[in-house]
């Protein structure tokens, strides 16, 4: 192995070594079956297997492979910001410079080139604009109810959420980019909110 390819091979290694600590940051949403917390690798893990089931049901043309690149990498910034619940009260601002400092600290980890492209990747998702992010925004903020309806309520219940939060701070995010699976998700969510009479 040549010197360059052995110094890659380390930057690309220890990008991965950092990105194992995804495992150990906590967030506010149970699994499905309400045993515990999920960490953020495996909301990753899901919301990535999620962007390959139901690409389908994108309103555009996507590329599903990019929308899954973007679903694995944009919580890696975690690692230093930690997760910031959608129900909690945070300083937006705040946090997005943490993210960003985040950003270039984990990403920079990489040889030049890949650094490059997977922050333009991030930065792609945080922006927002094009299909590919769009979808996968929608698919973030889709996940966590379908944990809430499997698990008896999870964060829904743990932050005493009622519906017109959860359509405001969820249900337009997921409309943006995925308007079929807000479609499926809202009646069902709508009941539920009924049923524990926190509508």
């Amino acid at each position: 192995m040549m010197q360059s390819d052995t110094s890659r091979l380390d930057a690309q290694m220890a990008f991965l070594m950092e990105a194992d600590r995804l495992k150990s940051v906590i967030r506010a949403t149970k699994l499905a079956d309400g045993s515990r917390k999920e960490t953020t690798a495996e909301h990753s893990w899901q919301v990535a297997l999620f962007a390959l089931t139901l690409a389908e049901h994108a309103p555009e043309d996507i590329d599903t492979a990019k929308v899954v690149t973007m679903l694995i990498l944009h919580d890696l910034v975690e690692i230093d910001a930690g997760d910031a619940p959608v129900f909690g009260e945070h300083d937006a601002a705040a946090i997005e410079a943490q993210e960003q400092a985040a950003a270039d600290r984990i990403f920079g980890l990489l040889p030049e080139d890949q650094a490059m492209r997977f922050r333009a990747i991030w930065d792609e998702f945080e922006a927002n604009k094009t299909p590919e992010a769009r979808f996968a925004k929608s698919l973030d903020r889709f996940v966590p109810p379908n944990l809430n309806l499997a698990n008896g309520g999870g964060s829904w219940v743990d932050y005493n959420v009622s519906f017109e939060t959860f359509e405001t701070r969820v249900g337009a995010k997921i409309r943006n980019g995925a308007p079929a699976l807000w479609d499926w998700v809202r009646p069902r969510a709508a009941a539920f909110f009924d049923r524990l009479g926190m509508r």
